[in-house]
């Protein structure tokens, strides 16, 4: 059967205290909303509706894709009203499954269970949990068949619905006709004066429907309306990516202390210390050991390569057997060859360092073609920016740079060139060459230094 997804994402989420609509909130450097659409198209809907009120543009801005349609809730009149907005252009023969942008971590799986219960016997069907303790819930009463015949509100409940544990999620599915004639039905007799959607489970029961019921793990289905609550889903979700990894053969050295924020693939017997943060698109090779501290973003790394402590890498691609820090920044534009290294306090940006080179030092290399076997001593810096244009700086193989260069670009160094310690390049280097810029060093005899006090 044909699906059509609705995503609730009209709210604008009072108790977070911010500027920008709730479901922008970040979680795992992504808005929550992006997360619930993530695993909405895993269930491949032929609609995709998202229902937004509450700063509009700035949500469509956000999460703008072509597969999305977005439908606009100018007044908020309640979860009934929003759907209500949704179902124009919705066919009667679709299933219908309402989501909500602010419950970030339910699965895709279990929004499939939800949809094919409620295709398969053409009922609504709730999403359901059970909680130690309900208090604030809505419970869900189920008759002796064990359907649902009602969800009462905790002001409303008696005492023993109160001490049901099962309780409403909000998440839903149902034949799109059905829902449609009952939300026509809804009224908004209350203090709020709003059309609520858990009002169409009295309607269909009093059709004589079926109210079916899918039970989810409670870490799933938790909402965000405060900052709290945003924080305790995003170790939640960091620790179902930390297991995630550990699965797949990495050894995570504390679960609570790694964040991974967007995808992450790596090797067989990989390792994150403490206090890694992953951004971006992470892929590792096999035994890659990052070390604690550091911070990656868009980063391959080949196999058996070692990041060293309070390292930071961003946009990098790096070849097998490479070792970095610690205290090492690598920018964007920049690849490591097989075997390089690179060592404490060395930045390097937009440059390609060849085969078994090393920069082990307090440098900065940027704009840069090196080759194979290439030795920088420390204190080595490419003057590649003149104040307007940047300038490339090519190193040939088998280079040798003494400390505390200037290497301005453009400029080359020639296979095998020899630059003498503290030399300023400011012409190309020839190859196989002693090239320095040195002054000749004197020593002014009888010279004193000044003291304080006119002392001699």
């Amino acid at each position: 059967m044909a699906l059509g997804i609705i995503v609730l994402a009209a709210g604008k989420g009072t108790r977070m205290r911010s500027g920008r609509p709730k479901v922008l909130a970040p979680l795992a450097g992504r808005a929550l909303l992006a997360h619930v659409l993530t695993a909405a198209r895993e269930l491949s809907p032929d609609l995709l509706s998202v229902v937004i009120g509450h700063g509009a543009e700035s949500v469509r801005q956000s999460c703008e894709a072509e597969d999305v349609r977005w439908v606009e809730q100018r007044e908020q009149l309640g979860t009934g009203h929003a759907v209500q907005q949704a179902l124009p252009g919705m066919p009667d023969t679709h299933s219908v499954l309402v989501l909500y942008g602010d419950v970030p971590l339910v699965t895709s799986a279990t929004l499939q269970s939800l949809v094919d219960r409620s295709a398969s016997e053409s009922c609504l069907t709730l999403l359901t949990t059970r909680m130690d303790n309900p208090a604030g819930y809505g419970r869900i009463v189920r008759n002796q068949g064990n359907g649902i015949e009602a969800i009462v509100e905790e002001r409303d409940a008696s005492e023993a619905q109160r001490a049901i544990t099962e309780i409403n999620t909000g998440l839903m599915a149902a034949p799109a006709g059905k829902l449609r004639r009952w939300l026509d039905a809804v009224g908004n007799n209350n203090a709020q004066g709003e059309y609520y959607l858990t009002d169409v489970v009295a309607l269909a029961v009093a059709d004589g429907e079926t109210v079916a019921g899918v039970e989810a793990d409670p870490a799933e289905v938790a909402g965000v309306n405060d900052r709290a609550q945003l924080a305790r889903l995003e170790r939640r979700y960091q620790r179902r990516q930390a297991e995630a990894a550990m699965a797949a053969g990495v050894t995570v050295l504390d679960p609570a202390r790694l964040d991974i924020r967007g995808s992450f693939s790596a090797g067989e017997d990989s390792e994150l210390d403490v206090n890694v943060v992953l951004e971006g698109d992470i892929r590792l090779g096999k035994r890659v050991r990052i070390g604690a501290h550091c911070h990656l973003r868009d980063c391959e790394l080949g196999d058996g390569v070692q990041v060293l402590p309070f390292s930071h890498l961003d946009g990098v691609k790096v070849a097998a057997g490479v070792s970095i820090g610690p205290y090492a920044r690598l920018r964007p534009g920049t690849e490591l060859g097989e075997g390089a290294r690179v060592g404490n306090f060395v930045e390097i940006k937009n440059s390609r360092i060849g085969v078994d080179s090393k920069i082990n030092h307090l440098s900065y290399i940027g704009d840069t073609t090196m080759g194979a076997n290439v030795n920088i001593g420390a204190g080595t810096i490419t003057c590649n920016y003149d104040g307007v244009n940047k300038h490339h700086t090519t190193i040939g193989d088998d280079v040798f740079v003494g400390s505390d260069t200037q290497l301005v670009a453009p400029v080359e160094l020639g296979d095998g060139a020899t630059i003498g310690a503290g030399s300023t390049i400011t012409r190309n280097a020839p190859p196989e060459q002693l090239t320095l810029t040195r002054v000749r060093q004197q020593t002014l005899r009888g010279w004193r230094r000044p003291r304080k006090g006119g002392q001699n």
